[in-house]
């Protein structure tokens, strides 16, 4: 008997994506956010060669040079991996490589792109330690050829209420998890990330920041299904402003959830202090997952806007994904005591 395949329900059928060529007015776009590549260009004419680099070297030119460069694109599973019926559409790749938070390389999140050129992305090793069997420094390109990397097209949420969607390639938390065997005792895993402010402008320029920057989840939210691994974006390796060359996405939680160029994972039977927490801990909980009815302190999250269309749609509970993570938190979208203004 043939093999029957039934795709988890929170995938969306390729045929429901817009294609990455979807024409985006990009100066419309960024008129309506502020006029930030203005500023952008404004902060680079400060720094020397900035400008020039910045005209050298478009949006979409940060690739890293890697040789696993031919696992890209990846094979296409019939489905994808949004749920519900709204807000599924892919964003445009320019909108994801030219509109983020990386505060590394910078504030202004249309600047990001152009502050990325001098950070060395390849090669790169991954560090597990703590409370598992098998701690060890391991390369990249050895974890992206042992385990088949796969695409999934995944909400992003901002804290800030803005939103986009994007199609990340790389392979399931919980394989890289079952890989080390983290012991009985193991409760968290935490996340550093590099520390280079000889490579990155903002870690240079914003040393009020303790760099570098850290998050961390519970032991079952990292084991859960969508905890994601990325090494690649839009059918090729990352762009090195959207996180080269690994990053972590858990698509429940605020994006801020998600750290950038990792450089070590740590097990441990402790919750672990994570970066906006330990700034503002009255604004950042630890658990963070996307909650409408809880306000951050200067704005409600009640809605949300999807970057690049001027579209304003209400905000789902868990980001949409409750169906699959509800029971992690007893039904509550944020747990009690979270967040201190919250409840």
């Amino acid at each position: 008997m043939a093999n029957i395949h039934i795709p988890p329900g929170w995938r969306l059928r390729e045929s429901e994506a817009t294609p990455e060529s979807v024409y985006l007015d990009r100066r419309q776009f960024v008129a309506r956010m502020g006029g930030g590549a203005v500023l952008a260009a404004a902060s680079l004419a400060c720094r020397p060669g900035g400008a020039a680099e910045a005209q050298q070297r478009g949006p979409l030119d940060n690739i890293p040079d890697t040789p696993t460069a031919d696992l890209y694109p990846v094979a296409v599973n019939d489905p994808r991996f949004t749920p519900g019926d709204r807000h599924k559409e892919v964003s445009p790749e320019e909108i994801v490589a030219t509109y983020n938070n990386f505060y590394e390389f910078g504030t202004d999140k249309d600047g990001v792109w152009r502050n990325v050129g001098p950070f060395e992305a390849r090669p790169w090793e991954l560090e597990v330690t703590g409370l598992v069997e098998n701690p060890g420094v391991y390369d990249l390109v050895e974890l992206e050829r042992a385990f088949p990397l796969e695409e999934r097209i995944y909400r992003h949420r901002c804290v800030e209420r803005w939103s986009v969607v994007v199609p990340w390639i790389g392979f399931p938390l919980a394989r890289l998890l079952e890989r080390v065997q983290p012991r009985n005792d193991a409760r968290y895993v935490g996340f550093v990330t590099f520390d280079r402010p000889e490579q990155a402008f903002g870690q240079k320029t914003q040393s009020w920041y303790k760099w570098p920057y850290y998050e961390g989840l519970r032991m079952d939210e990292a084991m859960n299904e969508l905890s994601f691994v990325v090494t690649g974006m839009y059918g090729h390796p990352l762009q090195k402003q959207n996180g080269a060359p690994v990053r972590i996405h858990v698509p429940w939680k605020y994006g801020y959830k998600s750290p950038k160029s990792i450089v070590r994972i740590d097990v441990t039977d402790e919750m672990p202090m994570t970066f906006w927490n330990d700034l503002q801990p009255s604004e950042y909980g630890f658990y963070s997952n996307v909650d409408p009815d809880v306000p951050h302190p200067r704005w409600s999250q009640a809605q949300e806007e999807i970057v690049g269309t001027g579209q304003r749609v209400p905000t789902l509970p868990f980001n949409g994904y409750g169906e699959w993570v509800a029971e992690l938190y007893g039904g509550r979208v944020t747990p009690v005591g979270d967040v201190p203004h919250a409840r």
